[in-house]
């Protein structure tokens, strides 16, 4: 077995498993971690209803709780990810700036690049799935990886986490 198969059968068999959100997306950066390592991971919900987007998974919880929300901005980041369901990346420190108004923070973690993976369910932006690590880091070929490793688990990871908070 491959390390990509044996790492996807583990998400499958964690997924299955999981009874809590935490759970769920524990399984998923287990998944992403075994196959495109990053120094900041996170999962970020999006209520377009509301306006809002929560961080629902972190692992960096003392940087970035998984806690709160943030008002959704339309902005270049909006266009990309919301409106044409596409990865948004920015390799350099000052790319992250013109989109995040937490830069400095990113920075200050040894983070200089993102990529920020879209979550579609029926045609819509439920989610994205965050990815930070050193300037530059972003390739064509690690974000296509990223994509290819990420789509369907992270949709089926959103799904189960939505089914657990329903009950």
């Amino acid at each position: 077995m491959t390390q990509a198969e044996t790492a996807r059968a583990e998400f499958d068999t964690a997924l299955d498993a999981a009874t809590t959100e935490d759970q769920v997306f524990d399984a998923l950066y287990a998944l992403s971690d075994a196959l495109v390592p990053v120094r900041l991971w996170t999962v970020m919900t999006v209520d377009m209803e509301a306006g809002v987007a929560r961080r629902a998974y972190t692992n960096m919880p003392e940087a970035y709780p998984a806690s709160g929300t943030k008002p959704i901005t339309r902005n270049a980041w909006f266009e990309i990810v919301h409106d044409r369901h596409e990865c948004f990346v920015a390799n350099t420190l000052d790319e992250i700036a013109q989109v995040f108004p937490d830069f400095e923070l990113i920075g200050s973690l040894g983070c200089g690049s993102v990529l920020n993976l879209p979550v579609i369910d029926g045609g819509e932006l439920v989610a994205t799935v965050n990815l930070l690590d050193a300037e530059g880091h972003f390739t064509t070929d690690r974000v296509a990886r990223c994509r290819e490793v990420l789509t369907e688990p992270a949709l089926r990871a959103m799904r189960k986490a939505r089914a657990l908070q329903q009950g």
